[in-house]
């Protein structure tokens, strides 16, 4: 019953679209959204980076419009990953993080979290699912991680996407049951590109949607070993280099999309949208990504900056850079007005359309930015991943950006933060108490917001609580 509903949407939408505002077949834009896992912000060079090395990334940036304040939808792979598919809020899919939203331990979480929900429902109407209706093919290779297959969710073909966020490893043999192995040794990053570049090849007549989420450069660290040795002797930059496999996996991700790219000229694809940006923060402890704040599970800058690239050759015919602030939620009415396509009946979008951004350098009205997590995730390296205590890169909170304000609020102790992103980016000073007009404005914001969507506000006390407990340290490995 549920597939049938959402083909009847997709039906609707396809009947609605021919009679509306559709392209002809031949006119749609073929539609490439690169999704990187877990590149940080500060970790490409036109970002800044004087340590890892991406001359494909730098040149798609030099033919790109450049978003300097691009964020993820939430800081962490599935939730992030969610908004961008759906098109909605974490407090409507439901999804915060990964697993348990009860991270850390026990004794150190002051209330209950909020539940999580690990996969994206089938009555979700799917970024994919209204590109179906305007005769996309459509394949996911890579990271799914909201489900047992994409295919269920509006995708043609799945390679490699099932319900873990992670490989069991980057060398073949893979043990995916969606991705056959290769020769023993074969590279799961250079697999990927490969399968995408047949998908290119096998649809260039015909309009395409390519969703590319890189499992790279997620954990397991594993680099190719050439690279890994050239990086074991490159100089630490600005706290980046800390590790040389995640650096190879970096270069090997580039090289990659280098690969795409030629792909499309040497079909004369310019007609194709390219999207480039990545999931969610780098991690913190292995990658630095000063003057930002903190990375992967954090909501301070570091965890929810990433970087953005957007790049149509056959109409936005210069590159240039916006310091206009996004969301990936932004990707869904953006795409749907690029292709001429309707939003389906009672979806809701928590997203704005950049098209105008995009073709007519039109600005967008200023708007609130906002996150939400009601729950727990516990510190990478205690007392190393710059957030708010040693203990937990997020305790449940939510945050709001509205200009070049932000603000922090935190359930259980009503913490409050307050930062001027134009004069403190990396969040250092609090000014909640200096600025109590502009505190209350946006806190204002943020209750109206939560009770309007009928967010989650975890109250209940933990039982399992005990004031100034101290966990013992891990030791590492």
């Amino acid at each position: 019953m549920k597939n049938f509903i959402k083909q009847a949407v997709v039906v609707w939408v396809s009947l609605a679209s021919l009679s509306c505002t559709s392209q002809p077949k031949q006119e749609l834009p073929n539609i490439v959204l690169i999704n990187v896992d877990d590149l940080g912000w500060k970790d490409v060079g036109f970002n800044g980076s004087r340590y890892y090395e991406t001359p494909n990334l730098d040149r798609l940036a030099k033919e790109s419009i450049r978003f300097t304040q691009a964020y993820a939808g939430a800081a962490n792979c599935a939730p992030s990953r969610a908004c961008l598919i759906s098109g909605q809020q974490t407090t409507r899919h439901g999804i915060y993080t990964v697993g348990n939203s009860a991270r850390g331990n026990a004794k150190t979480r002051r209330i209950i979290p909020t539940t999580n929900t690990t996969e994206l429902a089938d009555e979700q109407i799917t970024l994919a699912e209204v590109l179906e209706g305007q005769d996309y093919t459509s394949i996911s290779i890579g990271k799914w991680h909201l489900g047992k297959d994409p295919k269920t969710q509006g995708f043609d073909q799945n390679v490699a996407g099932t319900n873990l966020g992670h490989p069991k490893s980057y060398f073949s043999p893979y043990k995916n049951p969606f991705l056959p192995d290769g020769p023993e040794g074969e590279y799961l990053t250079d697999r990927l590109t490969d399968e995408a570049l047949r998908f290119i090849d096998e649809n260039q007549e015909n309009p395409f949607f390519l969703y590319l989420p890189f499992y790279t450069i997620h954990t397991p660290l594993q680099g190719k070993e050439a690279l890994v040795e050239k990086y074991k002797e490159k100089p630490t930059v600005d706290g980046q280099g800390r590790n040389p496999h995640y650096a190879a996996m970096v270069e090997t991700m580039d090289a990659s999309v280098g690969r795409i790219l030629q792909r499309l000229d040497e079909h004369e694809l310019e007609n194709t949208i390219v999207i480039f940006t990545s999931d969610n923060g780098g991690i913190s402890y292995l990658s630095r990504q000063h003057p930002l704040r903190a990375g992967k599970g954090s909501y301070y800058e570091g965890g929810i900056r990433v970087p953005l690239l957007i790049r149509w050759k056959s109409k936005i015919k210069e590159a240039w850079e916006t310091d206009t602030p996004v969301t990936n939620l932004d990707f869904y009415p953006t795409l749907l007005e690029l292709v001429g396509a309707e939003v389906p009946e009672d979806k809701v979008l928590d997203g704005a359309s950049l098209a105008g951004l995009l073709l007519k350098k039109e600005a967008l009205p200023e708007r609130p930015l906002i996150w939400h997590f009601p729950i727990y995730l516990q510190a990478y390296r205690v007392g190393g991943d710059e957030s708010r205590d040693d203990l937990f890169r997020t305790r449940p909170g939510s945050v709001i950006r509205l200009g070049n304000w932000k603000l922090h609020q935190y359930f259980e102790d009503d913490g409050l933060e307050l930062y001027n992103l134009a004069e403190d980016l990396g969040e250092q000073q609090n000014l909640a108490a200096e600025r109590p007009e502009k505190r209350e404005e946006l806190l204002d914001l943020l209750n109206d917001w939560r009770g309007r969507m009928n967010a989650p506000v975890p109250k209940e006390p933990n039982p399992d609580y005990q004031e100034g407990f101290v966990p013992a340290p891990k030791k590492r490995k």
